[in-house]
């Protein structure tokens, strides 16, 4: 099932998208889905006719794994760490499908960072691996936009990974999938700049949900970002990325000084 979250005329709403690519129609839901369950209320739009927003605005936070892709670890003159490297994101980051991008002013260095982000569906803490799917709402793309220059010079990501716009999600939440072997891809201004899968990240989804819970207590619309493969790369002012995750679908923003 694709969640999506939308406004059409004024206050957001969330709906169900179904139909096949091009003829997609929504479902609106009554009242969030987090809390009241998927109920459908017989008001349908087409796809085309609404404004997609960020599926979710994470109630508490968006955290972060670094260098959970081999591959992605060397091209950045690393190892991969012993253990999942967490950073958090603020939920000022986030964005939604076609929202722009807006290049900070201290940074000359942004990357995009294409990557799988899982949204929590219940409030959970120190869940074992076997129980993982029982707090998983469902997945979503994700872009993780890092100002390279300023993670080079703070000694902490905050600012780096942090900043205003710098995470967009979408263009829905797909609650169900298998995210053992997946391909994770990104675009640049159209042209395939990262082309990886799921099944060459170092630690995979269970294992990310059940870590990261024991060091916070998870919120329903929580977002874990699962890390990227390699590729990345900087954007600039015009520049548009792509982000497109097998079995979800396509989240494209543009970047703007």
């Amino acid at each position: 099932m694709r969640i999506a979250r939308f406004v059409q005329d004024s206050d957001p709403a969330f709906g169900v998208v179904d139909g096949d690519e091009g003829q997609e129609e929504i479902a609106v839901i009554k009242g969030d889905p987090f809390f009241s369950g998927v109920q459908l209320t017989g008001e349908r739009h087409k796809l085309e006719d609404v404004r997609l927003l960020a599926p979710i605005i994470p109630r508490s936070k968006v955290v972060g794994i670094g260098k959970n892709y081999a591959d992605h670890a060397a091209e950045m003159g690393g190892e991969v760490p012993p253990a999942p490297l967490m950073f958090l994101k603020p939920n000022t980051s986030v964005i939604g499908p076609n929202d722009p991008v807006v290049l900070p002013a201290f940074s000359d260095e942004i990357s995009y960072e294409a990557e799988l982000a899982v949204v929590i569906g219940r409030i959970c803490k120190d869940v074992p691996l076997d129980r993982v799917d029982e707090v998983v709402f469902g997945y979503t793309c994700a872009n993780d936009l890092t100002a390279r220059d300023a993670q080079r010079t703070d000694g902490q990501w905050a600012r780096a990974k942090g900043f205003d716009t710098s995470c967009p999600l979408g263009p829905w939440i797909e609650t169900d999938l298998d995210t053992d072997d997946v391909a994770v891809r990104g675009y640049l201004n159209g042209e395939l700049v990262q082309d990886g899968n799921t099944s060459q990240m170092v630690w995979g989804v269970k294992e990310l949900v059940s870590y990261v819970s024991q060091a916070f207590t998870l919120l329903p619309g929580d977002v874990i970002l699962t890390g990227t493969p390699a590729g990345v790369g900087l954007i600039s002012d015009g520049e548009r990325y792509e982000v497109s995750i097998e079995g979800i679908g396509r989240l494209s923003n543009t970047a703007r000084s």
